[in-house]
């Protein structure tokens, strides 16, 4: 009785710990379209678009540049890599100058992998 109980206790407990890893692990459909937009408008060089993409989605420049990443880089150097240097300056002149301590390991970036 004792082996049936403990068995399924922990038949329980995996299946409810595999439903929240795999749920927390998939990303919603409406905020990958929008880093994806983000990340394929910073690709224009073109500061308005970039800057109605992301007004369109109520993203600021400074969230953006801290915290998206496109296809495994950050978006600024990712902007850079393909010679986007408008845009890149844009973000990189929304982080402001001030010096805070900012513990590393806590900040979340957002990462998107798309085809070009």
């Amino acid at each position: 009785m004792n082996t049936f109980k403990l068995f399924t206790t922990t038949a329980m407990t995996c299946s409810v710990l595999s439903i929240v890893s795999f749920s927390s692990y998939a990303m919603d459909k409406h905020i990958e379209t929008a880093l994806i937009d983000v990340c394929k408008s910073t690709l224009t060089n073109n500061v308005t678009k970039y800057q109605k993409t992301a007004d369109s989605y109520n993203l600021r420049n400074k969230i953006v540049a801290m915290k998206v990443m496109c296809n495994g880089e950050d978006i600024i150097t990712f902007a850079q890599k393909y010679g986007a240097n408008k845009t890149a300056a844009r973000l990189e002149g929304s982080i402001s100058g001030k010096v805070n301590i900012i513990d590393v390991a806590a900040i979340e970036k957002i990462n998107v992998n798309f085809q070009l």
